[in-house]
Protein backbone atom coordinates (compact mmCIF):
# COMPACT_ATOMS: atom_id res chain seq x y z
CA UNK A 1 0.00 0.00 0.00
CA UNK A 2 1.51 3.60 -0.66
CA UNK A 3 1.76 5.66 1.99
CA UNK A 4 4.38 6.83 4.22
CA UNK A 5 2.86 5.14 6.74
CA UNK A 6 3.66 1.39 7.43
CA UNK A 7 0.50 0.88 8.98
CA UNK A 8 -1.75 3.39 7.54
CA UNK A 9 -4.90 4.27 9.09
CA UNK A 10 -8.21 3.92 7.12
CA UNK A 11 -11.43 5.83 7.06
CA UNK A 12 -14.52 3.69 6.38
CA UNK A 13 -16.64 6.92 6.57
CA UNK A 14 -15.23 8.37 3.50
CA UNK A 15 -14.77 5.50 1.43
CA UNK A 16 -19.03 4.95 2.67
CA UNK A 17 -19.66 8.25 1.31
CA UNK A 18 -18.27 7.76 -1.93
CA UNK A 19 -16.72 9.27 -4.46
CA UNK A 20 -19.18 12.76 -3.81
CA UNK A 21 -17.75 14.33 -7.29
CA UNK A 22 -20.51 16.46 -8.06
CA UNK A 23 -20.38 17.77 -4.63
CA UNK A 24 -16.66 18.19 -4.65
CA UNK A 25 -17.01 20.17 -8.23
CA UNK A 26 -19.42 22.11 -6.65
CA UNK A 27 -17.45 23.18 -3.56
CA UNK A 28 -14.61 24.07 -5.47
CA UNK A 29 -16.42 26.16 -8.10
CA UNK A 30 -16.98 28.33 -5.75
CA UNK A 31 -13.88 28.15 -3.12
CA UNK A 32 -12.60 31.31 -2.07
CA UNK A 33 -8.76 30.90 -2.09
CA UNK A 34 -8.17 33.84 -0.09
CA UNK A 35 -10.03 32.46 2.80
CA UNK A 36 -9.36 29.47 5.41
CA UNK A 37 -10.60 25.92 3.99
CA UNK A 38 -12.96 26.21 7.78
CA UNK A 39 -14.68 29.27 6.39
CA UNK A 40 -15.00 27.97 2.65
CA UNK A 41 -16.54 24.64 4.29
CA UNK A 42 -19.47 27.06 6.37
CA UNK A 43 -19.96 28.81 3.32
CA UNK A 44 -20.58 25.52 1.40
CA UNK A 45 -22.91 24.50 3.64
CA UNK A 46 -24.92 27.55 4.00
CA UNK A 47 -25.32 28.18 0.34
CA UNK A 48 -26.22 24.11 0.03
CA UNK A 49 -25.22 24.54 -4.14
CA UNK A 50 -26.08 20.71 -4.70
CA UNK A 51 -29.37 20.88 -3.35
CA UNK A 52 -28.65 18.87 -0.47
CA UNK A 53 -32.41 17.95 1.61
CA UNK A 54 -30.48 17.14 4.77
CA UNK A 55 -28.10 19.74 7.11
CA UNK A 56 -26.69 16.39 8.48
CA UNK A 57 -25.52 14.77 4.53
CA UNK A 58 -24.15 18.64 3.84
CA UNK A 59 -22.18 18.12 7.30
CA UNK A 60 -20.99 14.70 6.61
CA UNK A 61 -20.13 15.60 2.86
CA UNK A 62 -17.94 18.77 4.24
CA UNK A 63 -16.19 16.78 6.55
CA UNK A 64 -15.16 14.32 3.72
CA UNK A 65 -13.78 17.62 1.26
CA UNK A 66 -11.72 18.48 4.71
CA UNK A 67 -10.51 14.98 5.34
CA UNK A 68 -9.36 14.82 1.17
CA UNK A 69 -8.28 17.78 0.21
CA UNK A 70 -5.64 21.23 0.24
CA UNK A 71 -7.29 23.45 -2.01
CA UNK A 72 -5.25 26.15 -1.18
CA UNK A 73 -2.12 23.69 -1.42
CA UNK A 74 -1.47 20.44 -2.88
CA UNK A 75 -5.00 20.74 -5.19
CA UNK A 76 -5.21 24.05 -6.20
CA UNK A 77 -5.14 23.12 -9.75
CA UNK A 78 -8.39 21.12 -9.43
CA UNK A 79 -9.79 24.38 -7.93
CA UNK A 80 -8.86 26.58 -10.50
CA UNK A 81 -10.06 23.97 -13.38
CA UNK A 82 -13.55 23.99 -11.88
CA UNK A 83 -13.88 27.69 -11.66
CA UNK A 84 -12.79 27.87 -15.65
CA UNK A 85 -15.52 25.26 -16.31
CA UNK A 86 -13.05 22.53 -16.73
CA UNK A 87 -15.98 19.75 -18.40
CA UNK A 88 -16.90 16.96 -16.11
CA UNK A 89 -15.67 14.30 -18.20
CA UNK A 90 -11.96 16.00 -18.11
CA UNK A 91 -11.91 17.08 -14.31
CA UNK A 92 -13.18 13.72 -13.32
CA UNK A 93 -10.40 11.37 -13.51
CA UNK A 94 -8.13 14.62 -11.86
CA UNK A 95 -10.34 14.08 -9.22
CA UNK A 96 -8.92 10.31 -8.81
CA UNK A 97 -5.76 11.19 -8.58
CA UNK A 98 -5.97 14.05 -6.35
CA UNK A 99 -8.24 12.15 -3.92
CA UNK A 100 -5.95 8.94 -3.67
CA UNK A 101 -3.18 11.63 -2.09
CA UNK A 102 -5.32 10.93 1.04
CA UNK A 103 -7.63 7.81 0.17
CA UNK A 104 -4.90 5.02 0.59
CA UNK A 105 -6.94 2.30 0.93
CA UNK A 106 -8.54 3.37 -2.45
CA UNK A 107 -5.24 3.88 -4.74
CA UNK A 108 -4.19 0.31 -3.09
CA UNK A 109 -7.54 -0.79 -3.98
CA UNK A 110 -7.51 0.28 -7.64
CA UNK A 111 -3.78 -0.52 -8.22
CA UNK A 112 -3.46 -3.95 -6.49
CA UNK A 113 -7.14 -5.49 -6.80
CA UNK A 114 -8.84 -4.18 -9.38
CA UNK A 115 -6.10 -3.30 -12.05
CA UNK A 116 -5.15 -7.30 -11.94
CA UNK A 117 -8.26 -8.58 -12.43
CA UNK A 118 -8.48 -6.08 -15.49
CA UNK A 119 -5.37 -7.96 -16.65
CA UNK A 120 -6.63 -11.33 -15.62
CA UNK A 121 -9.66 -10.32 -18.10
CA UNK A 122 -12.10 -10.95 -14.88
CA UNK A 123 -15.51 -10.77 -16.41
CA UNK A 124 -17.09 -10.71 -13.01
CA UNK A 125 -16.32 -8.48 -9.82
CA UNK A 126 -18.26 -9.65 -6.89
CA UNK A 127 -18.36 -7.60 -3.21
CA UNK A 128 -17.46 -10.62 -1.99
CA UNK A 129 -14.12 -10.68 -3.35
CA UNK A 130 -13.46 -7.28 -2.12
CA UNK A 131 -14.17 -8.71 1.47
CA UNK A 132 -11.66 -11.00 1.27
CA UNK A 133 -8.93 -8.36 -0.36
CA UNK A 134 -9.56 -6.02 2.79
CA UNK A 135 -9.19 -8.93 5.04
CA UNK A 136 -6.19 -9.86 3.37
CA UNK A 137 -4.52 -6.32 3.84
CA UNK A 138 -5.56 -6.56 7.65
CA UNK A 139 -4.28 -10.05 7.92
CA UNK A 140 -1.06 -9.29 6.46
CA UNK A 141 -0.59 -5.36 8.31
CA UNK A 142 -0.38 -3.84 5.57
CA UNK A 143 -3.02 -1.48 7.18
CA UNK A 144 -3.76 -0.87 11.14
CA UNK A 145 -6.37 -3.17 11.80
CA UNK A 146 -10.10 -1.63 12.24
CA UNK A 147 -12.52 -2.14 14.54
CA UNK A 148 -15.21 -2.69 11.38
CA UNK A 149 -17.96 -5.03 12.27
CA UNK A 150 -18.74 -7.24 9.35
CA UNK A 151 -22.06 -4.76 8.09
CA UNK A 152 -19.45 -2.30 7.81
CA UNK A 153 -16.80 -4.53 6.04
CA UNK A 154 -19.14 -5.25 3.55
CA UNK A 155 -20.02 -1.73 3.33
CA UNK A 156 -16.46 -0.47 3.23
CA UNK A 157 -15.91 -3.43 -0.07
CA UNK A 158 -19.61 -2.14 -1.22
CA UNK A 159 -18.02 1.12 -1.58
CA UNK A 160 -14.76 1.17 -3.12
CA UNK A 161 -16.74 -0.99 -5.81
CA UNK A 162 -19.27 2.24 -6.45
CA UNK A 163 -15.97 4.73 -6.41
CA UNK A 164 -14.59 2.67 -9.49
CA UNK A 165 -18.23 2.75 -11.04
CA UNK A 166 -18.75 6.31 -10.24
CA UNK A 167 -15.26 7.27 -12.11
CA UNK A 168 -16.58 4.91 -14.98
CA UNK A 169 -13.82 1.78 -14.34
CA UNK A 170 -16.28 -0.44 -13.82
CA UNK A 171 -20.43 -0.46 -14.49
CA UNK A 172 -23.15 -2.56 -13.08
CA UNK A 173 -25.65 -3.52 -10.07
CA UNK A 174 -24.77 -6.17 -7.66
CA UNK A 175 -22.28 -7.90 -9.99
CA UNK A 176 -19.50 -5.62 -11.29
CA UNK A 177 -17.70 -5.17 -14.77
CA UNK A 178 -15.03 -3.46 -16.42
CA UNK A 179 -16.57 -0.52 -18.64
CA UNK A 180 -14.53 0.67 -21.74
CA UNK A 181 -12.32 3.82 -20.53
CA UNK A 182 -10.33 5.97 -21.62
CA UNK A 183 -8.57 8.80 -20.22
CA UNK A 184 -9.41 11.99 -22.39
CA UNK A 185 -5.94 13.57 -24.12
CA UNK A 186 -6.49 16.83 -21.35
CA UNK A 187 -6.11 14.39 -18.92
CA UNK A 188 -4.20 12.24 -19.84
CA UNK A 189 -1.40 15.09 -20.32
CA UNK A 190 -2.52 16.85 -16.85
CA UNK A 191 -1.84 13.13 -14.96
CA UNK A 192 1.84 12.87 -17.14
CA UNK A 193 2.83 16.14 -15.31
CA UNK A 194 1.16 15.51 -11.98
CA UNK A 195 3.27 11.78 -12.18
CA UNK A 196 6.47 13.72 -13.82
CA UNK A 197 6.92 15.51 -10.34
CA UNK A 198 7.19 12.41 -8.29
CA UNK A 199 9.47 10.34 -10.82
CA UNK A 200 12.91 10.71 -11.72
CA UNK A 201 12.97 9.26 -15.43
CA UNK A 202 11.18 9.18 -18.28
CA UNK A 203 10.32 5.70 -18.02
CA UNK A 204 9.43 5.20 -13.77
CA UNK A 205 6.94 7.91 -15.29
CA UNK A 206 5.79 5.19 -17.98
CA UNK A 207 6.28 2.54 -15.38
CA UNK A 208 4.27 4.33 -12.62
CA UNK A 209 1.55 2.33 -11.13
CA UNK A 210 -0.70 5.26 -10.74
CA UNK A 211 -1.46 4.91 -14.56
CA UNK A 212 -3.08 1.48 -12.79
CA UNK A 213 -5.87 3.42 -11.48
CA UNK A 214 -7.00 4.25 -14.89
CA UNK A 215 -6.97 0.70 -16.29
CA UNK A 216 -3.45 1.21 -18.37
CA UNK A 217 -0.34 -0.61 -18.12
CA UNK A 218 3.13 0.69 -19.14
CA UNK A 219 2.54 -0.12 -22.77
CA UNK A 220 -1.09 1.78 -22.99
CA UNK A 221 1.24 4.66 -21.92
CA UNK A 222 3.96 4.72 -24.05
CA UNK A 223 1.15 4.35 -27.23
CA UNK A 224 -0.90 7.53 -25.62
CA UNK A 225 3.17 9.27 -25.70
CA UNK A 226 3.52 8.44 -29.52
CA UNK A 227 0.27 9.26 -30.41
CA UNK A 228 0.43 12.49 -28.46
CA UNK A 229 3.86 13.06 -30.24
CA UNK A 230 2.22 12.90 -33.65
CA UNK A 231 0.30 15.49 -32.47
CA UNK A 232 2.74 17.53 -31.03
CA UNK A 233 1.21 17.78 -27.57
CA UNK A 234 4.62 16.57 -26.39
CA UNK A 235 7.60 15.75 -27.56
CA UNK A 236 8.90 12.19 -26.43
CA UNK A 237 11.40 10.07 -28.41
CA UNK A 238 12.37 6.51 -27.73
CA UNK A 239 15.65 4.71 -28.61
CA UNK A 240 15.87 1.54 -27.43
CA UNK A 241 16.20 1.57 -23.46
CA UNK A 242 16.22 5.07 -23.88
CA UNK A 243 13.75 7.43 -23.47
CA UNK A 244 13.38 11.37 -23.09
CA UNK A 245 9.85 13.29 -22.43
CA UNK A 246 9.74 16.97 -23.06
CA UNK A 247 6.35 17.84 -21.84
CA UNK A 248 4.51 21.95 -22.50
CA UNK A 249 4.72 22.94 -18.43
CA UNK A 250 6.99 22.31 -15.75
CA UNK A 251 4.11 21.50 -13.28
CA UNK A 252 0.70 20.17 -13.22
CA UNK A 253 -0.63 23.73 -12.04
CA UNK A 254 1.65 25.96 -14.70
CA UNK A 255 -0.43 23.04 -17.29
CA UNK A 256 -3.73 23.48 -15.75
CA UNK A 257 -3.00 27.45 -15.99
CA UNK A 258 -1.71 28.13 -19.64
CA UNK A 259 -3.40 25.15 -21.33
CA UNK A 260 -6.60 23.60 -19.63
CA UNK A 261 -8.44 27.32 -18.57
Amino acid sequence: MSSSSEHPQVSSFTIIKGSLIEETYAAMRSWDLAETKRTNLDVFKESNPVGARSANWLRDVCWVLSRRFDCGGRDRALVLLAQAGCPLETWRPLLLWHMTRDEFLVRDFLINWLYPRYEEKLSQLRTEDVISYLQGLISQSLMAKPSWTEATMSRVASGLLRIASDFGLVSGGRTRLFSQFHLPDQSFLYLLHAIAEQEASTLRIIAAYDWQMYLMSARDVEAELLRLHQFRKLHYQVAGSVAELTLPADSPLEYAQEYMI
